[in-house]
Parts: structure tokens; C-alpha cells; sequence
């Protein structure tokens, strides 16, 4: 067996289908069962049994789950502790990042980390901070916005404040009747929009809303005259000049999304996630 195939063994009990397990590794269909095939021949045993919504593991499974969790564990730590003892800076650096920093900001990082500290491989995983948050404890760091994790050490990286845009004015002392775009995004944005709204319904009234995954989208649909958009400022671009728009403010202050990495105590003693962190800490977010 091979540290890969036990790897498989926890990805497809993860995310739960032959399809998707491909899909999430970037091998075919067939390579996944085949590959799963050979696992069970080694063992002798069925490890997962095929139902309409997900692969179930059977009892003998659960035995080989926990033995592949045992076994990459011991992998982690063999790895952390020879890069504990090296001095030069090597090893896997594992990262979980919102989608929103992972496309405007982590690939200058990661260039310029990669080119300085070529031996350390990367492991990243990207998606929206809610999600981040559940399996953080799996992963050296995590960048986040919104709140930051209370268990973990906690370093602001930068605020973001938040604009309303659209391609038409918004008028002085007269309500704004117009549909609202959003984007998907964890529930603490959606809940600090909706505040705003409900202080300024006088002024705004969303008559309707359209709801689409990826932020671009989200920004092409507003400037197609579609309706408002609320954006971040780190992704507003040129759009400042462009478009008409307003700040959210309550009581006289910006609404921001706040931005953390995130890491436990201790982490920072493997020489690639504190040269990392370094390198996040010291980046100019602008």
C-alpha cells in the first residue's frame, strides 16, 4: 500500500461518491475504481458499499478508515519533525484560504514563497471561510474573513471595507428601488448586509434578489445594469471612477470583512509555516 492510496481511502469516505472524488483529485472514473478495486483485494475485504446518494463504509471499512487516519498521521508528524530538524526550509506547508484572498493575493505570495523555499511543497485547499472554519484544525494555516477563530492564534492581515455599486445614482432624500445581486459567501456577510439595509431601508429597497456563486459574475451583472452589487474594496478595482456607489457606514463607521490567518500554538516552530506566516504578515493588502 501506498501513502496515495490511503489517501484515496479518505478522500472518497470525504466527499462521498466515485464522481466527485475524481472530480476533487483530477484523475478519471475508472483510475478511482480501479485503484479502490486494488485496495480492497489487498485488505480482502469491502471497504465501501455503493448507495443512490453515497459510498457507505461497511464495518471492515471503518476498521481501514481509521487505520489510513492513523497512518497519514504518522506521516504528518515524521514529515514536521524532519523539518524541524533541518535547517534548511523544507517540507509541506498546508493551507486553507477564502476563495476571494486565494484569487486576488495568494499568488504573488505563493510566488514569491515558492521561489525563495523551492523544497517546501504546498498543499491548498480553497473555499468560503464558514467551511474553512469546521475542518481548520486540519491544515497549518487558514486564512478566513468575517469573525476569527477564538481557539486559535489570530492575526488580523487586513479590513475590507464594503460598497454598494451600480450603474445607475443613488439619489439624496429619495427611496432607491433596484434589484440586489449577491454573491455566494458565508452567512456573516449576507447577515452584515441585510443589517445595513434594514438601517437604511429609507434609502434602499431591494425589489428583488439574484443570487449567483462567483464574485466576477456577480460584478459583470451589475455592470450590465442587472442591479446593485455589495463588492468588497479589494475587488472594486477601477470601478470607484466608474460606477456610481456608496460606502456602507453604521453609526458613522465603515462595515468591513475583516481578514485573519489562523493557526494553532505551536505551528510556528515548523520553519515553512512560520516563514509563510512572515510572508503573509508583511504583505501589503492593496
Amino acid at each position: 500500500m501506498k501513502i496515495e492510496d490511503y489517501e484515496l481511502l479518505l478522500k472518497l469516505n470525504e466527499v462521498g461518491t466515485i464522481r466527485g472524488t475524481a472530480k476533487a483529485i483530477l484523475i478519471s472514473q475508472p483510475a478511482v475504481t480501479q485503484r479502490l478495486k486494488y485496495i480492497e483485494d489487498y485488505f480482502g475485504e469491502m471497504i465501501f458499499i455503493r448507495t443512490s446518494k453515497r459510498l457507505m463504509p461497511t464495518p471492515a471499512g471503518e476498521m481501514i478508515l481509521t487505520h489510513a487516519k492513523e497512518v497519514m498521521n504518522r506521516e504528518e508528524i515524521i514529515k514536521n519533525s524532519l523539518s524541524q530538524s533541518s535547517q534548511e526550509v523544507q517540507g509541506t506547508l498546508s493551507i486553507a484560504c477564502s476563495t476571494l484572498v486565494s484569487q486576488r493575493f495568494l499568488p504573488s505570495i505563493l510566488s514569491k514563497y515558492t521561489k525563495k523555499f523551492p523544497k517546501v511543497a504546498i498543499d491548498l485547499v480553497t473555499g468560503i471561510s464558514e467551511d474553512i472554519k469546521k475542518g481548520h484544525k486540519k491544515y497549518h494555516v487558514s486564512i478566513i474573513r468575517g469573525e476569527k477563530l477564538k481557539e486559535t492564534v489570530s492575526e488580523p492581515l487586513f479590513d475590507d471595507p464594503l460598497y454598494i455599486f451600480d450603474t445607475e445614482p443613488f439619489p439624496k432624500n429619495k427611496l432607491k428601488e433596484r434589484p440586489l445581486i449577491s454573491f455566494k459567501s458565508d452567512d456573516s456577510m449576507h447577515e452584515q448586509v441585510d443589517n445595513w439595509l434594514y438601517y437604511h431601508q429609507d434609502q434602499l429597497k431591494p425589489v428583488k434578489n439574484i443570487r449567483v456563486d462567483q464574485i466576477e459574475t456577480c460584478k459583470q451583472f451589475m455592470k450590465e445594469g442587472l442591479g446593485m452589487a455589495v463588492l468588497p474594496e479589494s475587488v472594486s478595482d477601477s470601478m470607484m471612477e466608474e460606477y456610481p456607489h456608496i460606502s456602507m457606514e453604521l453609526a458613522g463607521k465603515p462595515v468591513t470583512r475583516d481578514t485573519w490567518v489562523c493557526y494553532q500554538d505551536g505551528v510556528r516552530n515548523l520553519p515553512q509555516v512560520d516563514e509563510f506566516i512572515k510572508a503573509l504578515l508583511d504583505e501589503t493588502f492593496r
